[in-house]
């Protein structure tokens, strides 16, 4: 499950005028986002906008209860800010199901620090990237017995079959294609440094092989279906010249964080297919003012295959109810959660078997 739950403090009457002030109130969304969670039970459940009080005190609690364990950061600024400030500040959150999967390690990725490091000069990346606190959150997980729905793999060292669940929260402006492109490139390297990593330490003494390693891509990344952010996950490339980077000078650094001597494209080695299409979500944010498809889940589409999805609401219900957008009494976000099953083909020594994932 992916899913932006609307944080208290961007939930204002200035935002969201068309909800009424009582349905727009933390104590009210909170029973109904916690429900919505409840109701599908995904076993990886991936939140964005989680304010850090909230994480702690409500929903850490509330999953714990439901058997799930869970990591969690805040956007950058959280680091700057008063104790009593931070706990406000919205970050990203991954929940996993304990009985079926161990967490093995987690990851900030921060793309100001990103910024920073890899601006070699370049005013753009130190005055439109880096002052954006965007972050991803990665957990290196791995299986239990009880992932394995289809019975046990004969093959012992398949049961622990490692999965990077990666989520992230992308700069949210329209103005600033550039900076949620590059944020996404600089995540999708990230990913790749920590999947070699992860490679390495599951096969000890063995050249590093980061494809036993499976991958989950989700989160708001704030990109329509035809932004260069979606085109570079799902095709692997994106061009130098691509409108969203706006002309600005940023080749030597994005050369820098792709590693990619291409001088024409940029590119990455995830083979990631979207779990939907713009034919069975026509928007993932529906508010007044826009709807549209700016949430995603990716999977590995080599050794993935999603058996079912959660549709959309019924544009009937929208429009017998009047709903002009979210949040709304019923609706407890201006996002929907986005939720897949899927089945995985375990990579760890020789493939035979499959893990459902429900």
């Amino acid at each position: 499950m992916c899913y932006n739950v609307l944080c208290d403090k961007y939930a204002t009457r200035q935002m969201y005028g068309y909800c009424p002030s009582w349905a727009l109130d933390w104590e009210y969304r909170k029973k109904g986002i916690l429900d919505e969670i409840r109701h599908y039970a995904a076993d990886i459940i991936s939140l964005q906008e989680v304010e850090t009080d909230q994480f702690y005190n409500f929903f850490l609690p509330e999953l714990k209860h439901d058997g799930y364990d869970g990591i969690f950061s805040p956007k950058s600024r959280a680091k700057t800010m008063a104790e009593n400030d931070r706990k406000y500040v919205d970050g990203c959150a991954i929940f996993y199901r304990t009985a079926k999967f161990a967490l093995i390690r987690e990851h900030l990725v921060e793309f100001n620090q990103l910024a920073m490091a890899n601006a070699e000069g370049s005013d753009n990346m130190l005055n439109r990237v880096m002052p954006k606190d965007n972050i991803g959150l990665a957990a290196l997980l791995r299986t239990k017995e009880a992932a394995w729905d289809n019975g046990l793999p004969s093959d012992p060292a398949q049961v622990q079959q490692p999965i990077l669940v990666c989520t992230a929260h992308i700069h949210w402006d329209p103005e600033f294609c550039d900076v949620k492109l590059i944020q996404t490139m600089m995540l999708s390297n990230e990913l790749r440094s920590i999947l070699d990593q992860a490679g390495q330490s599951f096969r000890p003494g063995h050249k590093p092989d980061s494809s036993n390693v499976q991958l989950l891509l989700c989160g708001d990344f704030n990109s329509l279906p035809d932004s260069g952010v979606i085109e570079f996950l799902t095709s692997g490339r994106v061009a130098a010249d691509h409108r969203d980077f706006k002309e600005l000078a940023y080749k030597s650094c994005l050369q820098k964080i792709s590693g990619c001597d291409k001088p024409n494209e940029f590119t990455h080695s995830f083979k990631l297919a979207s779990a939907y299409s713009e034919d069975i979500m026509p928007y993932t944010n529906y508010t007044f003012e826009f709807k549209g498809i700016i949430d995603y889940i990716f999977y590995s589409k080599q050794s993935m295959v999603p058996l079912g999805l959660l549709g959309p609401l019924s544009a009937d219900w929208f429009k017998e109810h009047k709903v002009v957008g979210c949040p709304h009494p019923h609706v407890p976000s201006d996002h929907f959660p986005l939720l897949v099953e899927l089945e995985m083909t375990p990579t760890v020594g020789t493939s035979n078997g499959l893990i459902s994932r429900r």
